[in-house]
This record gives structure tokens, C-alpha cells and sequence, in this order.
């Protein structure tokens, strides 16, 4: 485990860098000198409370942002390491890419439809957020019928049964993204 000076240095550094932020960028918007932040992000300084403070604010982030160690950063995920769950047909195969997780509510999967299959699922709480990869469906919400091809996306709130419908002859592949707002 890395010291806290570490965590807070990587964390702060990552912040920047991910934003597109540089030094004097960030320093103009936390009032931090630049040169106290080089020191926090190479953990060559513990910054005190209130400059934690003023660098969470200035960036807008939560001040335990900062303190929360990150074991990866990057997480990368194969589709041919996850067991998916299917129906009793096996003609519908929903693949867990991202899991729910409470603070970042939402969660990813890929959905695969065969040829000629339907999948109904019941009302259910959040947003949904379908793309389409390869393939094409048809979306029924209540008693509207949404047709989609490849490239095409839709949202909606699944708080009515909806049916995914394949009608053709191939696979049609999903991108489905549950937002869960509260």
C-alpha cells in the first residue's frame, strides 16, 4: 500500500491529466501555486488540510477524492472471460461488462439477440441506454414499437415492460447502459 502522500499525489496528478489541465491551469483554478502542486503530485509534499481543501474545491471534486486508493485506474474486460447469463432457449445472452456499483450508479452489458428471438423484461427501476453494434431490433415500450439498426441508439425509462425483438435472420448485438439516478 502506498503512503497517503502517494495516493494523494497520484490521484491529484491523474485528476489533471485527465482533464486536460496543466499546471498553471490547475494552479489558477485552486489558488495552489504550481510549484506546491508539482511537489503534492510527485509526494514530495503532504499538503495540509485546508490546501487539500482549497484543490477540491477548485476542481470540484469531493475532498476524500483524493485520498482513495485506486488499485487500477484502467480496468480492462474481455468478452470471452465472462459467463453470461442466459434464457432457457439460450437465444438471448446478457454479458456483465461493468456491474452496479452504488457510487457510480449505473452498470454495462452487452446483449446478444439470435436470429429470430424475442426477450421480454419486466418494468424495472432507472434509465435504459441501448445501442446497436451489429444487427438490427425492434424496441417495444408499452404499446410503441422502435425500430433500430446498426449505429442507432435509444433511451428510455424502463419503468414499463419492454420487448426486445430480433426480427432478422442474424445476431443483433447490444450495447445496453442501466442509469440508476437515485
Amino acid at each position: 500500500m502506498d503512503s497517503i502522500t502517494n495516493i494523494i499525489g497520484h490521484n491529484l496528478e491523474n485528476l489533471r491529466k485527465t482533464r486536460g489541465y496543466s499546471l498553471d491551469k490547475a494552479a489558477e483554478l485552486t489558488g495552489v501555486s504550481k510549484a506546491m502542486l508539482a511537489q503534492i503530485e510527485k509526494g514530495k509534499s503532504n499538503p495540509t488540510v485546508s490546501t487539500l481543501w482549497k484543490i477540491a474545491m477548485g476542481l470540484q471534486v469531493s475532498f476524500s477524492y483524493f485520498m482513495t486508493e485506486n488499485a487500477s485506474i484502467v480496468k480492462k474486460v474481455r468478452m470471452k472471460d465472462i459467463e453470461p447469463f442466459r434464457d432457457d432457449s439460450n437465444q438471448y445472452r446478457l454479458f456483465s461488462l461493468f456491474p452496479y456499483h452504488p457510487e457510480k450508479k449505473f452498470e454495462i452489458y452487452t446483449l446478444e439477440l439470435d436470429g429470430k428471438t424475442e426477450h421480454f423484461s419486466e418494468k424495472h427501476a432507472g434509465e435504459e441506454y441501448v445501442i446497436v453494434g451489429e444487427g438490427s431490433v425492434a424496441i417495444v415500450i408499452g404499446e410503441d414499437k422502435y425500430y433500430l439498426e446498426k449505429g442507432d441508439a435509444l433511451s428510455f425509462t424502463s419503468n414499463r415492460d419492454h420487448l426486445y425483438i430480433n426480427e432478422g435472420e442474424n445476431l443483433a448485438t447490444l450495447f445496453v447502459i442501466i442509469y440508476y439516478p437515485e
